[in-house]
């Protein structure tokens, strides 16, 4: 439960400036957190930092920034240590910061000019671009992207409807325009996968959205050992009838790609026809490339690498309808001789790359 407790700060001239905890988990953060807490400045009027196990410096620079540092012994969860930093929040909202996170100058006035007019919009949640994304590439297909940034500690419940009304169960989310430069220091695919097998054998149940991410993070930076960890699992959703279509087709995809890796036609096949039950997914043509191509059948590796790139839509890894598939063909044609055609792909996966990295800085 979250302590009821408000603090609140009167304006000069009467009214209500709402105020912020800032909630963080770390650990080990010593070469950034210094940053990221300097960069919060005249925004948290709280600072809670849990603590899951440094062994560097990284206690002692939070203090000296000002943050009260709570121990919480790891569990293999990061909900539970989030959960706990929320509860420990006092203030009107909560900011969920992570260390290796800051804000440039520009984005800390637009923050605090936030922070001035929060309470007139009647929000709880408010999204704050997340950019540099791609550093260290493990789960997301974008350099920037909206996620829930602030939240309100305590919802107020409130009757809608004039007639048959019922409570406004759905948060208020708004928008915003502050932008939050991620800066990774290193690569966290396998902690991040080794958490996934954690709650596998733990008995966890996967929502929607994890059983995506879990498939995702395989797509973009599992190796194949990882690949192979994950095959009872993803079977499993396979056969749960409560799994969405699209979570089979996610499913489907890491499990044709394990097909490959297994040389299992009979695996190939069942699990191409369960993600044929719609409009097939770039994924799984690049699967059927690589099925093709591993068996020496060139001309049928070029159809399915060609409906990747130019037929389908990726529904996990986006480079499996832009660059690799294109690469992919030109490997095909350079191994028939064709070194013209192997030309030409290569140009066009470079088009496609220099495209991308346009429109992500047309974004920023």
């Amino acid at each position: 439960m979250y302590p009821y407790v408000f603090l609140h700060v009167k304006r000069p001239g009467g009214g209500i400036v709402v105020t912020i905890s800032v909630c963080m988990i770390v650990k080990n953060e010593e070469a950034c957190l210094g940053r990221c807490l300097d960069s919060l400045k005249g925004i948290a009027d709280e600072l809670i930092v849990v603590d899951t196990g440094s062994t560097d410096n990284t206690i002692a620079i939070a203090k000296e920034k000002g943050a009260t540092v709570y121990n919480f012994k790891w569990t293999g969860d990061f909900s539970d240590a989030r959960n706990y930093a929320f509860s420990l929040a006092t203030c009107d909202y909560i900011y969920s910061a992570d260390a290796d996170e800051e804000l440039d100058e520009e984005n800390r006035q637009r923050f605090l000019k936030l922070k001035e007019d929060i309470d007139k919009l009647g929000v709880d949640i408010v999204q704050m671009y997340y950019s540099n994304q791609l550093a260290y590439r493990t789960v997301y297909n974008y350099d920037r992207e909206l996620r829930p940034k602030l939240f309100k500690r305590i919802r107020k419940f409130v009757w809608v409807d004039p007639i048959h009304e019922q409570v406004m169960l759905e948060p208020v989310i708004s928008d915003s325009d502050i932008e939050i430069i991620h800066r990774p220091r290193e690569n966290h695919a396998s902690r991040d996968l080794e958490s996934f097998r954690k709650a596998v054998k733990d008995g966890r149940k996967f929502s929607r959205r994890l059983l995506g991410m879990y498939a995702r993070e395989l797509f973009m930076a599992g190796s194949d050992e990882d690949f192979i960890a994950a095959k009872d699992f993803f079977i499993q959703a396979t056969l749960d009838n409560n799994r969405t279509i699209d979570e089979i087709k996610e499913a489907s995809c890491v499990l044709a790609h394990i097909a490959v890796l297994e040389k299992d036609a009979e695996a190939m096949l069942k699990y191409t026809l369960k993600d044929a039950t719609t409009e097939m997914s770039s994924e799984m043509c690049y699967e059927l490339g690589d099925y093709y191509y591993n068996k020496k059948d060139l001309d049928e590796a070029i159809v399915w690498y060609y409906n990747a790139a130019y037929e389908c839509e990726s529904i996990l890894d986006i480079r499996k309808s832009m660059e690799l598939p294109r690469l992919a063909i030109a490997k095909c044609y350079r191994d028939l001789g064709n070194e013209e055609q192997a030309a030409d792909y290569e140009r066009e996966a470079n088009d496609v790359i220099n495209m991308e990295k346009e429109l992500n800085d047309l974004e920023k």
